[in-house]
């Protein structure tokens, strides 16, 4: 089974920056949507961001919008998330997500509309 290799987490201070980085398995796979998700302790995992692969069209979620960007690189088969002006309140388990399924753009802030996971990346802000 394919699968997803987040990178980039660390520890930072607040107002920092970082930039994760999303590995896929390669150019035969072709998602439609790919997407960030966090998740800290005791917390529900909660939509970050996402992009459709083909045409760039990006969403975020209101506590990141304007400090975050998506990207992805189709010829590298990668996406990206830069994450400016980092709050104390980023500090999660970062996971990327994939949805190989062509659909539309209605549901992509959900976790079920995924079918590919990847295994975390820890992102740490310090105030």
């Amino acid at each position: 089974q394919v699968q997803l290799v987040e990178s980039g987490g660390g520890l930072v201070q607040a107002g920092g920056s970082l930039r994760l980085s999303c590995a896929t398995p390669g150019r035969a796979f072709s998602p439609y949507v790919m997407a960030w998700f966090r998740q800290a302790p005791g917390k529900e995992r909660e939509f970050v961001a996402a992009i459709t692969w083909s045409a760039g069209i990006t969403y975020y979620s209101d506590s990141v919008k304007g400090r975050f960007t998506i990207s992805r690189d189709n010829a590298e088969n990668t996406v990206y998330l830069q994450m400016n002006s980092l709050k104390p309140e980023d500090t999660a388990s970062y996971y990327c997500a994939a949805n190989t399924r062509i659909g539309n753009s209605d549901y992509v802030v959900y976790s079920p509309y995924y079918d590919y996971w990847g295994r975390g990346t820890q992102v740490t802000v310090s105030s």
